[in-house]
């Protein structure tokens, strides 16, 4: 199939009747029904609804970690519905950061052995120099050397967003980047996110429950019984407002 035309390069992602089906005791549950979207490079998008509507399944596919029953799906011009798995992993490794709702952190290594994993696999030179700039940059550069148990809840989660960065993805996937921590807590990583985010260029891509992490985003994509629909944030309804002034 031939790759996305020229004027669909500025799109970071590509969705074009995307389904996916799943087998059920009675026959086969379709979970996403011919879903079509673009995001552009740079955008911040918040994909929201309510549990069940297919949010996570939306995402696990969007970053190569699970294949669509049907349709396409273009990661930074590349074709995930058309690579085998070791061809997935590669692209993850090369362009996708990850955070997960419950951290996902290796209990037997360190905080900076942690964020340092992903740039020793991928074979970045001074991946040690590059982990404990990110834990700096995160507030923990006096915990690199505790380990996930001995951090709170909000740490653990701030090590995970560094380990995601490390490698300078061009697309961060979060699956409720926020869900397991207190108010406090989630407004420090909420925070984080965006900074690391506009500091890195790298394009966000969140699924959340959180009203206020949402309307931060620059888009909200809201999921109904497997179909999404989308509203303007005040980001963007501001932007056409001054547009139309000037």
């Amino acid at each position: 199939m031939n790759a996305p035309a020229p004027l669909e390069q500025e799109n970071v992602i590509i969705v074009k009747n995307l389904i996916k089906r799943v087998e059920v005791n009675n026959g086969l549950l379709e979970i996403l029904k011919s879903i079509s979207l673009n995001v552009k490079r740079g955008q911040s998008i918040a994909i929201v609804g309510a549990s069940g509507s297919g949010k996570s399944t939306l995402l696990g596919l969007l970053a190569g970690l699970d294949c669509a029953s049907e349709g396409e799906v273009w990661l930074d011009g590349a074709p995930l519905h058309q690579l085998d798995e070791e061809q997935r992993t590669k692209l993850r490794s090369d362009k996708v950061g990850f955070i997960f709702q419950s951290f996902l952190l290796l209990p037997a290594l360190t905080a900076l052995e942690n964020i340092m994993l992903p740039a020793q696999l991928s074979g970045m030179e001074d991946a040690e120099r590059h982990a404990q700039e990110l834990l700096e940059e995160v507030g923990l550069s006096h915990r690199g050397d505790h380990y996930p148990n001995q951090l709170s809840g909000g740490e653990q989660q701030r090590v995970a967003i560094a380990r995601a960065f490390i490698c300078r993805p061009t697309i961060l996937f979060a699956d409720e980047p926020t869900g397991n921590l207190d108010g406090d807590n989630g407004k420090r990583i909420e925070r984080l996110l965006f900074e690391l985010n506009q500091q890195h260029h790298t394009t966000l891509v969140l699924v959340t429950h959180d009203t206020r992490l949402a309307q931060n985003c620059q888009r909200v994509i809201t999921m109904s019984d497997g179909r999404v629909s989308e509203e303007a944030t005040t980001i963007e309804t501001e932007q056409e407002e001054l547009n139309n002034v000037v």
